[in-house]
């Protein structure tokens, strides 16, 4: 998975979106329920990880899907909110459930033109 963006906050919100899109359909997803979801991490790579494993988490738990992200960076804290819905297996007819985010291909960088990408592989 990957996202990018003109800001790494963006960039976070982006890959989230595209974890959303490895499940469904993230137009699909109604932006109703918001969930905040706090991290801190050692690096921008690992806050990545855990960004994106915390959404797993609230996922599973709660039995939600989400479709909008919020990301606001304090060095490595991380503090966002995702909206969502719960689950409507009809409607959004899930087609995998991603277990959580891994190590595998991870990389946060910002290219010479300044635009931030950061990605990673996810299990399914």
């Amino acid at each position: 998975m990957r996202g990018c963006g003109a800001t790494l906050e963006t960039a976070f919100e982006q890959t989230a979106l595209a974890m959303t899109a490895v499940m469904t359909d993230p137009a699909a997803v109604r932006a109703e329920t918001p969930v905040a979801i706090h991290c801190e991490a050692p690096d921008v790579e690992l806050l990545l990880v855990d960004w994106l494993n915390a959404l797993v988490f609230e996922s599973v738990t709660r039995k939600m899907l989400f479709s909008r992200f919020s990301v606001t960076l304090h060095d490595l804290r991380l503090d966002a909110r995702a909206w969502g819905e719960p689950i409507n297996r009809v409607r959004h007819q899930p087609a995998a459930e991603v277990k959580g985010a891994t190590y595998t291909a991870l990389e946060v960088a910002q290219d010479t033109g300044g635009l931030w990408c950061a990605q990673c592989v996810v299990d399914v």
